[in-house]
């Protein structure tokens, strides 16, 4: 009994030893990478000037055509984030402001999301390589059910999100091997689907006096940003479209774009735009707000 504790014990201990020997080597591997996705183009980065940041989901990230902005004058990159909610925005503008970003503009997608505050965990899971690293990021998680164990448990982090940060990332994020989510200066366009489902239904989808959307305006006040807070386009046969009403309700300052585009010619699925609809779009924006 006694050896068989014994073996137990070192097992545990060199299980534990593992573990944070496994923890370092990712962590610095993704401490040196800022081509893979936007969060490390951000997190690995020192100050940058935009005269416009776009923040927001794939509605931002599908929707803002930020080449044409460029076209215009205007040094523009569109962070948004396709599955991401307002939980990784405001922990995104967080970090720029805390590279010393100066940033002109913020154009934020805030429609769907604000129904929600709850983390993304596809998009979160990939600023916990950096948890013992920065403050700011461990901070925003502090309140999160997970994260006692994400910070506390060495490894444990690669191991539960591994699709988002385990073994294959990190892997080629060691190679340096390059992704798509930077290319047309964070746009990415989608193309034409003859097969997509031009339907959706909002009617349960409720807008709350959301607390990231808040900090975000916080953040922009503070740092005399100017936060220019957009609803995006829906497909036609769409239910509940009073959503977006209700949004206005509970914050009248966001600009409702919802009719902007209207054909599904100009949709990929019914809560995206393709390519042309979002250069239809972006053209709009540009001549109401610059």
């Amino acid at each position: 009994m006694k050896q068989f504790l014994i073996f137990t014990v070192k097992t545990l201990l060199l299980l534990f030893v593992l573990m944070v020997a496994l923890d370092f080597i990712y962590t610095t591997v993704y401490l040196q990478s800022s081509s893979r996705g936007k969060i490390d183009y951000v997190y690995n980065s020192e100050a940058r000037y935009y005269d416009v940041v776009i923040l927001g989901s794939s509605r931002a990230n599908n929707h803002f055509v930020a080449p044409l902005f460029k076209e215009k004058g205007f040094k523009t990159f569109n962070y948004g984030m396709s599955g991401g909610h307002l939980f990784e925005a405001s922990l995104l503008l967080k970090l720029m402001v805390e590279r010393r970003y100066k940033i002109k503009n913020v154009i934020l997608e805030a429609d769907l999301n604000l129904s929600n505050e709850q983390q993304s965990e596809s998009v979160a899971s990939k600023f916990l390589p950096y948890i013992h690293n920065s403050e700011t990021i461990k901070a925003h998680f502090a309140q999160q059910p997970n994260f006692w164990v994400n910070y506390y448990i060495p490894f444990y982090r690669y191991i539960v999100f591994e699709p988002q940060i385990g073994f294959r990332e990190m892997y080629n994020t060691a190679r340096k091997k390059p992704t798509k989510l930077l290319d047309h200066l964070g746009y990415y366009a989608l193309g034409k689907n003859p097969n997509a489902n031009m339907k959706n239904n909002l009617s349960n989808l409720k807008p709350l006096h959301n607390k990231y959307y808040e900090e975000i305006k916080q953040i922009c006040a503070a740092n005399k940003i100017n936060l220019i807070a957009v609803m995006t386009p829906m497909c036609t046969n769409t239910k509940g479209l009073d959503y977006f009403e209700k949004v206005r309700q509970v914050y009248p300052e966001i600009h409702n774009y919802e009719n902007a585009v209207e054909g599904d010619h100009y949709f990929s699925s019914c809560g995206h735009l393709n390519d042309t609809g979002a250069r239809k779009f972006t053209a709009v924006i540009i001549n109401d707000f610059f």
